[in-house]
This record gives C-alpha cells, structure tokens and sequence, in this order.
C-alpha cells in the first residue's frame, strides 16, 4: 500500500503551523513540509518537527481507567460514560449544578471546546474555563476594554511590514520559533528591533536597542514612554481626535510623571527610554510584541491596558505592520476563548453577565434555563474545591497539578473532590488523581478547526485513526451529555460548526467549504466575506466606534523579596519543551536537549551563594521547595533568577497572587533564596 499525504497544524504553540503527515497503513510515519502555508511557508521548530515522536508514544491512554483502592483499573466505555454521568449528576441533585466545575482544553478544537461549554451550562453551572486564565485572560480583557476586542490586530506574515518591533515580556524566538523569521525579515528591510526584558535571551540578540527592565515594571516603562511622545510632540493628534477618547485624562496624569522615577522604578537609564520612544512613534509602522512577561502579573490587564495605550498614543494600530500582537501560547487557546470556554463569556464573547446573552442562548439552544454569569475561573475554582463548595469536575486536556501556581495548593484542592473526571492523551500528574480517566484522540486523530493567534481558523481532517480504544473528545462529551438527559447538537465537527457559524458572528462565514489549506481570519461574517487579517481598519468594537484611551498606575508585585527570600524568581519557556511538557518531555529527541530542571543565575549572585556551574541547589518560596541544576550566566540581572516552566517542580514555587480583573497568577515575580545542596 503506497503511503499518502494528509494536511495537519502543528499541534503545539499558537502559532499554526501547517505541515503534512505521511501516513501509511493507518499510521504517520514522516512528515513533509507545506512550503506554501501562509504563516510558517514550509518551516517549523524544533518541536513540530518531533511531532510524530508524541503522536506515536507508547504511553499514548489507550482505554478507560477508572480508580479502585488507590490504583486504576481497565474498563469499558459504557461503564466509564455512565461512572462520569452518574459522578456529575449525583452532585448536581445533592449540591446543585454550581458544585459542579469545566476546564475545557486550548489543545482541543473548536467545536470540542464548544461542546464543552454548552455541556456546562445546560447542566446549570456556569463555572466553564480554560488555560488562557493562566496564560492570556489579561489580553481578552485588557484588549476587550481599550480596543472592543481581545486578539491581535494584525497577521503574522504582516510583521515583515514593520519599521519597528517592540518585543515587551516575549522572548519569541524560544517560546514561538517561527515568528522570528518574520521579525528577522522585517529587521533585514530596515526595521529596529527594540527588546524590553531582564534577561538577555535570543530573542534580545536580535535588538538594536535591549531595556533590561526589572520583573514587575512594565507599567512604568510604558508609561514613561508615553510621557516622552506626548511631551516631545509625537502623539498622533489626528488619530487620537477621530478615533479615540479619554487622551486628556491620560495626558494630565502623565504631567507630573518624571523619567527619573521611572528610570528609577524600571532599571532601564532615562536616555533608552527617550530613545525607545522616539523609535517607536516616528516609525511609520511600529508593531508591539507580548507575552505572558505582560500579563503573568497581578497588574497583568493594566500591563495590557498600558501597551494597548501607547499603541492608540502613537496611532500604530489598523494598518499594516503596526498594532499589538499577543503571542498566545496553546495551539487552539484563541479559539477555545472566541467558542465560550471562559467563566465570563459564552460563544462570540457575549457577556455571561448580561441576561440578553442568557436570552439568546436560551432560544438558540432550546433551553428552558440557562446560569447567569460570570462563573467561577479556574483560579476561583481551586479555592472553591477547598472551601468545599466545588465538588465535582471534568477537565479536558489540562494539566492543573503542573501548570497552576502553588501546586501543593491545586493537590489539595483536587484531593477534596467528590468526583474528577479527566480527558487526556497521556497519564498526567493530574489525571493521576482522577476518579476517572478518559482517553482522548490526539489531534491527528479527529476531524476539527482550529484557530491560531492571528484568528486564523484552520480545518483538519482525521489522518490516522485514534490509538487503542481512545475516541474523538467530541464524541465522549455528546455521550456524556446523553447519559445525563442532554440533546447537544452536532454529532459531527462539520455540523458542530454549522452551529457556530449560525451563532458566533465572527465566524459567520467560516464554513466548512470555505476552510482549505490557509483557513480564514476571523471575523468572517458571511460566506462572501474574505476574512479580516488586520483589525481597527476604519473603527474600534465599542459604543462609539472610537477605542479608549486608558490610563494605569504601577502597581508593585504581590510578594517582594524580603532577608528570608532575597531573589526575584521569574518563569518562562525553552524552544525544545511546551507548557506543562506532558507531550514534550515524552519525546526523546526533545527531551535529550533539556533533560531536566535548571536555573539561571547571575555569575555574582550565584559567587555569593557559593554557587558553581552544574552544581545542583535548592530553590525555596514560602510555598514550598525543588532542586534545580545551576547555570551562571551574565543574561541574568543581579537578583533575578529564572527557570522554565515545563517541568512538574517549577510551580511549586511560583506565587498564586492574582490579578483583581482576569484572575491570573503572577507566576513571573515570586520571591525566592538559593542554597547549594551538600
């Protein structure tokens, strides 16, 4: 039997990624590249191009596994489907259905993901959430507010337009590989490359001019740069006057506001400042670049709120090369927010809170009730498992016990359970404490869309067939759904998505036909719409049409280091490892380059901790400890140190102070000491 090509997305960063999968008698056994793919044009880091290693792991969950006496055992579907409906109902009857918690998965489609939230609330629970609380809830809420909608304004081919790029809390060129190539086209046209960062990473070797701010001083860096184009002339006026409102207020604030303080605050001399600024307002094309260094804060919407507003200052927004670009981290993260899977959105961003959304849902879905909002966020519902109040959850394609803040906190919670239902690929730390575990078709394994950080939607057709006994998760939630009374619609993704498109108006006319190798970039309200790759064009999505100005204060970070704790621990990505690593650190070649655990630390701060290079130490926070490896390094400022996140250990540490509006963690500034191990 002669091998064929199927197309895929890569099913790893928010990027999307197309590549071919060579599949051979029901299995992939090589990959090809999709030189004419919009985005990557044939390339692909190091991580996609071991996705094959992940696909076809021996530890792939191949049947159900239900928990007796501590250790799982084997069992059928029709037992497993009616264990998780009887777990939920029975809570739901005892408790009512707000015991009863959803974490959907930003590694699942869209019309799983929709699936997922439709299930929660028709059961009555409007606690339904996703991974974007740890990573992004900031940009759908910062964004939201200043410019009427939370993803980024321009795609990402678009880069190479820019004259300038400010790169604020992302090092890129690790944590989304392939956007460096745009970057570098646009710095190989001329374009200055501005980094604002405490490390030096790979992506500030690129910089023309690198601000090595202290964690936690976005705001004033921000600040003190709009001070500098409003004082020296370099607003756009016209900009601001036709298509924004709230400049005054912002302008006034800033009277007072000094460079010495902010060189003060931020670390970064008051000279690069001025310099940053001007760079940045006189190009005729600036693009602002962030990541979760931005919103991983307890002032992460303001962060957002801050670049958003100096994009609007300068008039850098809708038009080619300029805006405000988040780097989303999960391959369908974006998606998963714009199908509903937040506490406080259904599908399209309507607002849970608002009983016209409630009215709406209702008569779409032939609903006699649906749960006003917000619901719990998944932050709130690991306190709520601990007060008591939450009993019950199913969770699709997350990995709690490894992601969140202060996991010993998330342990705890989980253990108090009544019932955990977990979906997943492979046997993570926390389905390790599921009641019940489901096992779930990879994404080669399912027919489905996708949608990408530049709103991108992208359909892919089932390649290979799942592993074992595992099924397509869209499948297991109609089933689950049955067994608890519930008609959900859509037995497949193609008619799951017809739903969408009659409801979501962005994704009015991405339909099904329309959905070929490049996908189309939402919104797309009809089947004769071409998509929208830049937004904010001619308006902004609020009242008014006019986006606004909002002005921030620094608001310093939750935990400060203290004689007891006297370094600033920060957290972020490795090229070779994603997220939690269940997948990559699963897969050999990826895992022979970043074997385990390490630390980055300055090569004075480790000589006075009595530190050398490889020795293993003892990170501690007041949470709790792990062990890392050491590696000095002049990339580190003077009392900071850094380790990435894909490892178990590393949020054992991290601090679960969150911010007051998107109820994010500040994972990326938790006080911390260092001591050799004997």
């Amino acid at each position: 039997m002669s091998s064929k090509l199927v197309p895929s997305i890569c099913p790893y960063c928010a990027v999307g990624c197309g590549m071919y999968l060579k599949v051979e008698k029901g299995r992939a056994i090589g990959l090809e590249y999709m030189t004419d793919h919009p985005t990557c044009q044939g390339a692909l880091c190091p991580k996609g191009n071991a996705v094959l290693e992940v696909l076809n792991h021996e530890e792939r969950l191949k049947y159900p596994l239900k928990k007796a006496g501590g250790e799982f055992m084997r069992i059928s579907w029709d037992e497993a489907l009616d264990m998780a409906a009887g777990g939920l109902l029975r809570n739901i009857k005892k408790h009512g259905p707000k015991s009863v918690g959803f974490l959907a998965s930003s590694r699942c489609n869209n019309e799983e993901n929709y699936l997922m939230q439709k299930l929660s609330r028709l059961l009555g629970s409007p606690h339904v959430d996703n991974c974007a609380r740890l990573c992004h809830s900031p940009t759908v809420v910062g964004l939201g507010a200043v410019l009427g909608t939370g993803a980024m304004t321009n795609n990402l081919i678009d880069l190479e337009n820019s004259r300038c790029i400010l790169a604020i809390g992302t090092n890129f060129t690790e944590a989304h590989p392939i956007v460096s190539r745009w970057a570098q086209k646009a710095k190989d046209s001329g374009a200055t490359v501005i980094v604002a960062d405490p490390r030096i990473t790979s992506t500030s070797w690129m910089a023309d001019l690198h601000l090595r701010i202290k964690p936690g001083s976005d705001i004033d860096l921000l600040r003190a740069m709009m001070k500098v184009i409003i004082d020296e002339g370099l607003a756009d006026r016209k900009f601001i006057e036709e298509r924004t409102e709230g400049y005054a207020e912002l302008a006034a604030g800033l009277r007072d506001y000094s460079l010495e303080e902010a060189a003060q605050l931020t670390g970064v001399p008051a000279g690069e400042i001025v310099r940053a600024a001007r760079i940045y307002a006189r190009s005729p094309a600036s693009a602002l670049l962030y990541s979760m260094g931005i919103t991983q804060h307890v002032c992460g919407t303001d962060n957002v709120k801050a670049c958003a507003t100096l994009a609007l200052v300068a008039g850098q927004i809708g038009k080619p090369g300029a805006g405000v670009w988040p780097m989303r981290g999960q391959n369908n993260v974006q998606g998963n927010c714009d199908m509903g899977g937040m506490a406080e959105f259904y599908p399209g961003y309507k607002r849970a809170s608002d009983p016209a959304s409630i009215e709406f849902f209702k008569a779409a879905w032939k609903a006699d009730d649906l749960p006003l909002g917000p619901g719990l966020t998944s932050t709130e519902m690991t306190e709520a498992a601990l007060q008591g109040r939450l009993k019950a959850m199913y969770l699709i394609g997350e990995d709690p016990v490894t992601c969140d803040a202060n996991i010993n906190k998330t342990k705890a919670a989980l253990d108090k359970l009544d019932f955990l239902i977990v979906q997943e690929i492979f046997m993570t730390p926390t389905a390790m404490m599921a009641d019940l575990v489901l096992p779930a078709a990879a994404w080669a394994e399912k027919d489905g869309s996708y949608t990408s950080m530049e709103r991108r939607v992208q359909w892919i057709d089932l390649a290979v067939p799942p592993v074992g006994e595992a099924r397509e998760g869209l499948w297991i939630i109609n089933e689950i759904g049955k067994r608890l009374g519930l008609d959900l619609g859509g037995s497949s993704a193609a008619e799951v998505l017809k739903e969408i498109n009659r409801l979501v108006p962005q994704y009015g006319g991405i339909t099904r036909e329309r959905l070929d190798l490049h996908g189309l970039v939402w919104p797309c309200p009809d089947s004769n719409h071409p998509g929208t790759p830049i937004l904010h064009v001619g308006g902004f999505k609020l009242d008014g049409g006019r986006a606004a100005i909002v002005p921030v204060q620094y608001r310093p970070p939750a935990e400060p280091i203290s004689s007891g704790y006297p370094f600033i621990l920060t957290t972020g990505r490795v090229a070779v490892h994603h997220n939690a690593g269940s997948m990559t650190r699963r897969s050999p070649s990826l895992q022979k380059r970043e074997p385990d655990l390490f630390l980055e630390i300055n090569l004075k701060d480790a000589q006075e901790v009595d530190v050398a290079d490889g020795d293993e130490v003892t990170v501690a926070s007041s949470r709790g400890e792990t062990v890392a490896v050491a590696r000095l390094t002049d990339g580190m400022k003077r009392g900071v140190v850094f380790m990435p996140f894909h490892f178990p250990r590393t949020n054992l540490l991290t601090s679960e102070f969150t911010d007051d509006e998107a109820w994010i963690p500040e994972f990326k500034v938790s006080a911390c000491k260092i001591t050799k191990r004997d």
